[in-house]
Protein backbone atom coordinates (compact mmCIF):
# COMPACT_ATOMS: atom_id res chain seq x y z
CA UNK A 1 0.00 0.00 0.00
CA UNK A 2 2.99 2.01 0.67
CA UNK A 3 4.62 1.15 -1.82
CA UNK A 4 1.68 2.10 -4.65
CA UNK A 5 1.07 5.46 -2.45
CA UNK A 6 5.07 6.54 -3.30
CA UNK A 7 4.72 5.37 -6.90
CA UNK A 8 1.80 7.46 -7.39
CA UNK A 9 3.38 10.89 -6.23
CA UNK A 10 6.35 10.08 -8.12
CA UNK A 11 4.20 9.98 -10.90
CA UNK A 12 2.34 13.14 -9.65
CA UNK A 13 5.71 14.64 -9.85
CA UNK A 14 6.73 13.89 -13.06
CA UNK A 15 3.60 14.57 -14.76
CA UNK A 16 3.85 18.03 -13.01
CA UNK A 17 7.55 18.36 -14.36
CA UNK A 18 6.29 17.75 -17.56
CA UNK A 19 2.97 20.50 -17.59
CA UNK A 20 5.97 22.86 -16.53
CA UNK A 21 8.03 22.32 -19.29
CA UNK A 22 5.46 22.49 -21.65
CA UNK A 23 3.80 25.52 -20.08
CA UNK A 24 7.26 27.77 -19.90
CA UNK A 25 7.71 26.66 -23.83
CA UNK A 26 4.87 28.54 -24.29
CA UNK A 27 5.60 31.64 -21.90
CA UNK A 28 9.31 31.70 -23.44
CA UNK A 29 7.37 31.99 -27.09
CA UNK A 30 4.92 34.28 -25.89
CA UNK A 31 7.59 36.52 -24.20
CA UNK A 32 9.31 36.22 -27.66
CA UNK A 33 6.29 37.40 -29.38
CA UNK A 34 5.56 40.09 -27.00
CA UNK A 35 8.74 41.96 -27.35
CA UNK A 36 8.42 41.53 -31.24
CA UNK A 37 5.07 42.97 -30.36
CA UNK A 38 5.30 45.93 -28.59
CA UNK A 39 9.30 47.09 -29.83
CA UNK A 40 7.56 46.28 -33.68
CA UNK A 41 4.77 48.87 -32.31
CA UNK A 42 7.19 51.44 -31.04
CA UNK A 43 8.75 51.74 -34.67
CA UNK A 44 5.38 51.93 -36.80
CA UNK A 45 4.86 54.91 -34.00
CA UNK A 46 7.40 56.82 -35.88
CA UNK A 47 7.78 54.84 -39.20
CA UNK A 48 4.71 54.27 -41.88
CA UNK A 49 3.38 51.56 -42.42
CA UNK A 50 2.63 52.11 -45.54
CA UNK A 51 6.33 53.04 -46.71
CA UNK A 52 7.35 50.07 -44.86
CA UNK A 53 5.56 47.78 -47.21
CA UNK A 54 5.72 50.07 -50.18
CA UNK A 55 8.69 52.02 -50.22
CA UNK A 56 11.73 50.31 -52.47
CA UNK A 57 14.81 51.45 -50.57
CA UNK A 58 16.19 50.37 -47.22
CA UNK A 59 18.78 52.92 -45.80
CA UNK A 60 17.91 53.53 -41.71
CA UNK A 61 21.37 53.89 -41.10
CA UNK A 62 22.26 56.52 -43.99
CA UNK A 63 21.41 59.91 -43.31
CA UNK A 64 18.73 60.36 -46.03
CA UNK A 65 16.86 57.26 -43.92
CA UNK A 66 14.10 55.22 -46.33
CA UNK A 67 12.78 52.37 -44.41
CA UNK A 68 10.93 50.33 -47.23
CA UNK A 69 11.22 46.59 -46.56
CA UNK A 70 11.31 44.92 -49.68
CA UNK A 71 14.97 45.37 -50.62
CA UNK A 72 15.44 42.85 -47.89
CA UNK A 73 12.80 40.38 -48.58
CA UNK A 74 13.63 40.45 -51.93
CA UNK A 75 17.83 39.79 -51.20
CA UNK A 76 16.34 36.67 -48.70
CA UNK A 77 13.96 35.37 -51.05
CA UNK A 78 16.44 35.50 -53.94
CA UNK A 79 18.95 32.86 -51.69
CA UNK A 80 15.69 31.38 -50.72
CA UNK A 81 14.76 30.56 -54.23
CA UNK A 82 18.54 29.59 -55.10
CA UNK A 83 18.56 27.20 -52.18
CA UNK A 84 15.35 25.22 -52.76
CA UNK A 85 16.38 25.14 -56.75
CA UNK A 86 19.58 23.19 -55.18
CA UNK A 87 17.62 21.37 -52.38
CA UNK A 88 14.51 19.70 -52.94
CA UNK A 89 15.58 17.81 -56.65
CA UNK A 90 18.70 16.84 -54.87
CA UNK A 91 16.71 15.86 -51.81
CA UNK A 92 13.69 14.37 -53.08
CA UNK A 93 16.30 12.31 -55.24
CA UNK A 94 18.24 10.98 -52.50
CA UNK A 95 14.40 10.24 -50.89
CA UNK A 96 13.66 8.57 -53.78
CA UNK A 97 16.56 6.20 -53.36
CA UNK A 98 16.78 5.34 -49.90
CA UNK A 99 13.05 3.98 -50.16
CA UNK A 100 12.67 2.51 -52.72
CA UNK A 101 15.70 1.29 -53.85
CA UNK A 102 18.60 0.99 -51.44
CA UNK A 103 18.30 -2.28 -48.82
CA UNK A 104 18.02 -1.92 -44.92
CA UNK A 105 22.09 -1.80 -44.64
CA UNK A 106 22.36 1.10 -47.46
CA UNK A 107 19.61 2.51 -45.64
CA UNK A 108 20.92 2.56 -42.09
CA UNK A 109 24.09 3.44 -43.68
CA UNK A 110 23.88 6.31 -45.75
CA UNK A 111 21.15 8.47 -43.86
CA UNK A 112 23.08 9.06 -40.79
CA UNK A 113 25.87 10.42 -43.02
CA UNK A 114 23.57 12.51 -45.57
CA UNK A 115 22.17 14.35 -41.95
CA UNK A 116 25.60 15.07 -40.49
CA UNK A 117 25.27 18.13 -43.33
CA UNK A 118 22.79 19.24 -41.33
CA UNK A 119 25.32 19.00 -38.08
CA UNK A 120 27.70 21.62 -39.74
CA UNK A 121 27.95 24.72 -38.15
CA UNK A 122 26.90 27.55 -40.50
CA UNK A 123 29.57 29.62 -39.80
CA UNK A 124 31.95 27.41 -42.05
CA UNK A 125 29.18 26.82 -44.55
CA UNK A 126 29.34 30.61 -44.76
CA UNK A 127 33.01 30.93 -44.97
CA UNK A 128 32.80 27.40 -47.53
CA UNK A 129 30.80 29.99 -49.54
CA UNK A 130 32.74 32.68 -49.37
CA UNK A 131 36.24 31.25 -49.96
CA UNK A 132 35.71 28.18 -52.34
CA UNK A 133 32.29 27.86 -54.15
CA UNK A 134 32.36 32.01 -54.90
CA UNK A 135 35.92 31.85 -56.52
CA UNK A 136 34.71 28.72 -58.35
CA UNK A 137 31.68 30.78 -59.78
CA UNK A 138 33.67 33.38 -60.94
CA UNK A 139 35.95 31.14 -63.22
CA UNK A 140 32.19 30.40 -65.01
CA UNK A 141 30.69 33.55 -64.50
CA UNK A 142 33.77 36.45 -64.55
CA UNK A 143 31.17 39.29 -63.81
CA UNK A 144 29.81 37.60 -60.40
CA UNK A 145 30.75 40.34 -57.46
CA UNK A 146 32.79 38.54 -54.35
CA UNK A 147 29.63 38.97 -52.95
CA UNK A 148 26.65 37.99 -54.34
CA UNK A 149 23.53 35.84 -53.58
CA UNK A 150 24.35 32.67 -55.91
CA UNK A 151 27.18 31.47 -53.43
CA UNK A 152 25.15 31.57 -50.09
CA UNK A 153 22.28 30.18 -51.97
CA UNK A 154 24.06 27.44 -53.11
CA UNK A 155 25.79 26.32 -49.79
CA UNK A 156 22.15 26.90 -47.91
CA UNK A 157 20.83 24.30 -50.64
CA UNK A 158 23.89 21.93 -49.51
CA UNK A 159 23.10 22.45 -46.15
CA UNK A 160 19.07 22.20 -46.37
CA UNK A 161 19.25 18.36 -48.29
CA UNK A 162 19.33 16.63 -45.26
CA UNK A 163 15.86 18.34 -44.15
CA UNK A 164 14.42 17.57 -47.57
CA UNK A 165 16.04 13.94 -48.03
CA UNK A 166 15.39 12.57 -44.00
CA UNK A 167 11.65 14.05 -44.07
CA UNK A 168 10.56 12.93 -47.51
CA UNK A 169 12.20 9.29 -47.01
CA UNK A 170 10.31 9.11 -43.77
CA UNK A 171 7.27 10.11 -45.82
CA UNK A 172 7.68 7.32 -48.51
CA UNK A 173 8.76 4.56 -46.42
CA UNK A 174 5.61 4.83 -44.04
CA UNK A 175 3.46 3.96 -47.27
CA UNK A 176 1.55 0.92 -46.67
CA UNK A 177 3.30 -1.89 -48.92
CA UNK A 178 -0.11 -3.01 -50.35
CA UNK A 179 -0.07 -0.09 -52.54
CA UNK A 180 3.26 -0.78 -53.66
CA UNK A 181 2.57 -4.45 -54.69
CA UNK A 182 -0.60 -3.61 -56.37
CA UNK A 183 1.62 -1.21 -58.50
CA UNK A 184 3.78 -4.14 -59.45
CA UNK A 185 0.75 -6.57 -60.02
CA UNK A 186 0.01 -4.10 -62.95
CA UNK A 187 3.58 -4.64 -64.26
CA UNK A 188 4.60 -1.50 -62.95
CA UNK A 189 8.41 -0.83 -62.83
CA UNK A 190 9.95 -0.21 -59.56
CA UNK A 191 10.50 3.75 -60.74
CA UNK A 192 6.65 3.75 -61.88
CA UNK A 193 5.92 2.76 -58.31
CA UNK A 194 7.98 4.95 -56.48
CA UNK A 195 7.14 7.94 -59.23
CA UNK A 196 3.39 7.28 -59.64
CA UNK A 197 2.17 5.50 -56.47
CA UNK A 198 4.55 6.13 -53.74
CA UNK A 199 4.94 9.74 -53.98
CA UNK A 200 1.44 10.99 -54.55
CA UNK A 201 0.48 8.40 -51.63
CA UNK A 202 3.58 10.17 -49.87
CA UNK A 203 2.69 14.13 -51.36
CA UNK A 204 1.54 15.69 -47.88
CA UNK A 205 4.54 14.45 -45.95
CA UNK A 206 7.22 15.46 -49.09
CA UNK A 207 5.16 18.44 -49.27
CA UNK A 208 5.44 19.21 -45.77
CA UNK A 209 9.44 18.96 -46.08
CA UNK A 210 9.49 21.40 -48.68
CA UNK A 211 7.93 23.70 -46.53
CA UNK A 212 10.34 23.13 -43.85
CA UNK A 213 13.13 23.44 -45.91
CA UNK A 214 11.85 26.90 -47.34
CA UNK A 215 11.41 28.23 -43.47
CA UNK A 216 15.17 26.91 -42.67
CA UNK A 217 16.42 28.53 -45.66
CA UNK A 218 14.16 32.42 -45.06
CA UNK A 219 15.62 32.15 -41.63
CA UNK A 220 19.89 31.30 -42.24
CA UNK A 221 21.86 33.68 -41.16
CA UNK A 222 25.81 33.30 -41.21
CA UNK A 223 25.66 31.81 -44.52
CA UNK A 224 23.90 34.82 -45.65
CA UNK A 225 25.70 37.12 -43.53
CA UNK A 226 28.95 36.07 -44.28
CA UNK A 227 29.13 35.98 -48.24
CA UNK A 228 26.25 37.51 -49.35
CA UNK A 229 26.87 41.32 -48.85
CA UNK A 230 25.14 43.66 -47.00
CA UNK A 231 23.78 46.06 -49.91
CA UNK A 232 20.33 45.73 -49.47
CA UNK A 233 19.13 46.29 -53.02
CA UNK A 234 15.56 45.36 -55.02
CA UNK A 235 16.96 43.43 -57.22
CA UNK A 236 16.87 39.77 -58.86
CA UNK A 237 20.31 39.21 -60.06
CA UNK A 238 22.04 36.71 -58.34
CA UNK A 239 25.35 37.90 -59.41
CA UNK A 240 25.33 41.45 -56.94
CA UNK A 241 25.21 41.63 -53.12
CA UNK A 242 22.19 41.79 -51.92
CA UNK A 243 21.25 41.69 -48.01
CA UNK A 244 18.43 39.38 -46.02
CA UNK A 245 16.48 40.62 -43.50
CA UNK A 246 18.51 38.41 -40.89
CA UNK A 247 21.60 39.72 -42.52
CA UNK A 248 20.46 43.21 -41.95
CA UNK A 249 19.82 42.27 -38.28
CA UNK A 250 23.45 40.82 -37.40
CA UNK A 251 24.68 44.07 -38.91
CA UNK A 252 22.82 46.41 -36.73
CA UNK A 253 23.19 43.51 -33.43
CA UNK A 254 26.54 43.97 -33.74
CA UNK A 255 25.94 47.40 -30.89
CA UNK A 256 27.19 50.23 -33.56
CA UNK A 257 23.75 51.69 -33.28
CA UNK A 258 22.56 53.22 -30.17
CA UNK A 259 19.88 51.22 -28.11
CA UNK A 260 16.17 53.08 -28.48
CA UNK A 261 16.62 54.73 -31.42
CA UNK A 262 14.55 53.99 -34.75
CA UNK A 263 17.50 52.44 -36.13
CA UNK A 264 17.22 50.08 -33.49
CA UNK A 265 13.89 49.53 -33.62
CA UNK A 266 14.00 48.67 -36.94
CA UNK A 267 15.60 45.19 -36.34
CA UNK A 268 12.52 44.17 -34.32
CA UNK A 269 10.46 45.83 -37.31
CA UNK A 270 12.52 43.21 -39.74
CA UNK A 271 12.20 40.33 -37.39
CA UNK A 272 8.58 40.63 -36.60
CA UNK A 273 8.05 40.64 -40.65
CA UNK A 274 10.11 37.60 -40.89
CA UNK A 275 8.19 36.08 -38.02
CA UNK A 276 5.07 36.67 -39.91
CA UNK A 277 6.33 34.38 -42.72
CA UNK A 278 8.18 31.83 -40.99
CA UNK A 279 5.29 31.26 -38.88
CA UNK A 280 2.61 31.27 -42.02
CA UNK A 281 5.19 28.74 -43.59
CA UNK A 282 4.85 26.39 -40.53
CA UNK A 283 1.54 26.64 -39.94
CA UNK A 284 1.54 25.22 -43.27
CA UNK A 285 3.69 22.60 -42.95
CA UNK A 286 1.82 21.58 -39.45
CA UNK A 287 -1.59 21.29 -41.46
CA UNK A 288 0.01 18.87 -44.48
CA UNK A 289 2.02 16.49 -42.10
CA UNK A 290 -1.39 16.51 -39.76
CA UNK A 291 -2.93 15.45 -43.16
CA UNK A 292 -0.51 13.13 -43.97
CA UNK A 293 -0.62 11.67 -40.23
CA UNK A 294 -4.10 10.97 -40.50
CA UNK A 295 -4.32 9.45 -43.88
CA UNK A 296 -2.12 6.72 -42.58
CA UNK A 297 -2.80 6.12 -38.96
Amino acid sequence: MYARRLQKAGESVIEGALLLSALLSVFITLGIIGVLLFETLSFFGEVSIIDFLTDTQWTPLFAEKHFGILPLFAGTFLTTFIAMAVSLPIGLISAIYLSEYASDRVRTTIKPFLEILAAVPTVVYGYFALLFVTPLLQKFFPEISGFNALSPGIVMGIMIIPIISSLSEDAMHAVPIGLREGGYALGSTRLQVALRVVLPAAFSGVAASFILGISRAVGETMIVAVAAGLQPRLTLNPFVPIETVTAYIVQVSLGDTPYGTIEYRTIFAAGMSLFVVTFVLNMISYSLRKRFREVYE
